[in-house]
C-alpha cells in the first residue's frame, strides 16, 4: 500500500508540474506564434542596401508643389523591392504615393522600421491593393520628395518584415507640378534670348573632378543651355534631364552642351568617364546660380 501511494503522489506531483509548464503568463505569446523579434528580417536575411539619398538633395515637401496628381520616380534601398510605376497625389498640403506592384511578393506595408512593424497592431499595416484593372499597389503617406521615407515590408513567402528606405524623386515631376516661384527658369526670370555667364558648382563623384565656372549660358525661346568644360578630357557622354549629350570636343577638358531647366537647385547628371579599366558612369550634381547670370562680354 505504501508503495501505491508513493507511486501515486509522484504521479501527481508530475501531472501539476506538467500544468504548471502548460501556464501562460498574461500577455505572453502564444505558444503556436512567433515573438515580434522573430519576424523582423536580419542583415544576413537581406540583399545589398543601396543608399538612396544624393548629394545635395534637399527636402521638397506638400507646400512646394500644386495639387494634383503625378508620375514620380521611385529609388529604392533594395533591388528586392521595385515598383512598376508610382503616382503622387498632392492635396491640401498632404502627400501621398501609389506604387502598382509587379507582384504579389509583399502583403502588407508599415510606415515606420521593420521592428514597429512587427510588434505594431495589425490594424496599422498597410495592405497590397488589388484593383479592379487587376493591378495591386500600396499607398503610404509621404512627408517630403528627395528624403528618405523608412518603412517596411511583409514577404508573404518568408513572413519577414524587411526594413526598406525609398526616395522619390522630385526631379521626376513635371515643371508644372510645382508653386509658382518654387522653380527658378530662364523664363521666370524673364531672360531674353542672347548669351550669358553664370557661375555653378559640382557635387559628388569620388570629388577629383571639376568644371571651368563660369559657364557660358545660352537662352533661345525661354529655355536655357550651359556649356561646361570638364577639367578632364575623359568623357564621352553625359546625360541631363533626360537627354544624352556627346562632347563638342575633348580638346583641353570635356566640354558639352547642356540642357539647364532650373537655376538655384541641386540638378542631377550622369557623366560617362572613359579613364578607368571600362567606361564607368558617374552620378554628379549640378547647381547654376540665377543671381551671378550676366550678360556676356561681346
Amino acid at each position: 500500500m505504501r508503495k501505491i501511494a508513493l507511486s501515486m503522489l509522484l504521479l501527481f506531483a508530475l501531472g501539476a508540474s506538467l500544468l504548471a509548464g502548460c501556464g501562460q503568463a498574461p500577455g505572453a505569446p502564444s505558444p503556436t506564434e512567433a515573438p515580434p523579434s522573430a519576424q523582423v528580417a536580419t542583415a544576413a536575411d537581406m540583399t545589398a542596401v543601396e543608399e538612396v539619398l544624393e548629394p545635395g538633395m534637399e527636402p521638397v515637401y506638400a507646400e512646394s508643389l500644386k495639387d494634383g496628381v503625378y508620375p514620380v520616380a521611385m529609388k529604392s534601398s533594395s533591388s528586392m523591392f521595385k515598383a512598376e510605376r508610382c503616382e503622387l497625389a498632392v492635396s491640401n498640403g498632404s502627400m501621398e504615393v501609389t506604387l502598382t506592384m509587379a507582384s504579389d511578393s509583399y502583403a502588407f506595408m508599415y510606415a515606420g522600421s521593420a521592428e514597429e512593424a512587427a510588434a505594431a497592431e495589425s490594424g496599422g499595416y498597410i495592405p497590397l491593393a488589388e484593383n479592379a484593372d487587376g493591378s495591386r499597389s500600396f499607398t503610404l503617406p509621404v512627408g517630403a520628395l528627395d528624403a528618405e521615407l523608412n518603412c517596411a515590408a511583409f514577404s508573404r513567402r518568408k513572413e519577414l518584415w524587411y526594413d526598406r528606405t525609398l526616395l522619390f524623386r522630385a526631379d521626376s515631376l513635371p515643371l508644372e507640378a510645382f508653386a509658382d516661384g518654387v522653380i527658378v527658369t530662364a523664363a521666370s526670370l524673364g531672360l531674353a534670348d542672347g548669351v550669358y555667364t553664370v557661375e555653378l558648382s559640382l557635387e559628388g563623384g569620388s570629388g577629383r573632378a571639376s568644371l571651368a565656372s563660369p559657364a557660358l549660358l545660352t537662352v533661345e525661346g525661354g529655355a536655357a543651355r550651359a556649356q561646361i568644360v570638364w577639367g578632364s578630357s575623359n568623357y564621352d557622354y553625359m546625360k541631363v534631364d533626360g537627354e544624352t549629350c556627346l562632347p563638342l570636343s575633348n580638346e583641353g577638358g570635356s566640354v558639352f552642351e547642356i540642357p539647364v531647366p532650373y537655376f538655384d537647385r541641386a540638378m542631377p547628371v550622369l557623366a560617362d568617364t572613359t579613364a578607368m579599366s571600362q567606361p564607368y558612369e558617374i552620378a554628379y550634381t549640378l547647381r547654376f546660380d540665377a543671381a551671378s547670370i550676366v550678360e556676356a562680354a561681346p
